[in-house]
């Protein structure tokens, strides 16, 4: 995953914001609960006022049908993916990750909206505390991903 620039997006005010919607798989629940409470905290930092629509799923192959499902609503500004998938002594998480990726592409594409993919997967439990909150903020990331991605998509469609 590219590296963040660091640039804090710019942050709106306005009322009758769209509603982000954020989809949180719930395996590996420690960890998927992290990065929901920071991807939440740092978008209403972000945007506040604008409403987040939080949806939880038993794992993260389901969270692509509820994406879409939210996508076609095209009652949000950006829709966000939260995850986390351990590799084990198969491959069942790598082919787990990359269906998951290959979905959430095909319907940000389809739909025309932001989705920001924060399935992650990673080698072990160590690597996973890592990206929510210690060394790497892969929530906060997300959030601003979206509400940058949402003013470029509005933007463009001005």
């Amino acid at each position: 995953m590219a590296k963040s620039s660091g640039v804090k997006p710019e942050m709106e005010t306005q009322k009758n914001l769209a509603p982000f919607g954020v989809v949180v798989g719930q395996y590996n629940l420690e960890f998927s609960h992290a990065l929901a409470d920071s991807t939440c905290k740092e978008l209403s930092g972000l945007q506040p006022g604008a409403p987040i629509d939080s949806f939880s799923v038993p794992g993260a192959f389901e969270i692509p049908l509820v994406v879409k499902l939210l996508a076609q609503t095209k009652r949000y500004q950006a829709l966000i993916a939260l995850g986390v998938i351990i590799r084990g002594e198969t491959v069942h998480g790598d082919l787990i990750g990359t269906a998951v990726t290959n979905a959430l592409l095909q319907i940000s594409l389809e739909f025309s909206i932001p989705v920001v993919h924060e399935v992650l997967l990673v080698n072990n439990e160590e690597q996973a505390k890592q990206r929510v909150g210690r060394e790497y903020d892969r929530g906060r990331e997300a959030a601003r991903v979206a509400v940058e991605m949402a003013h470029i998509t509005k933007n463009l469609y001005k």
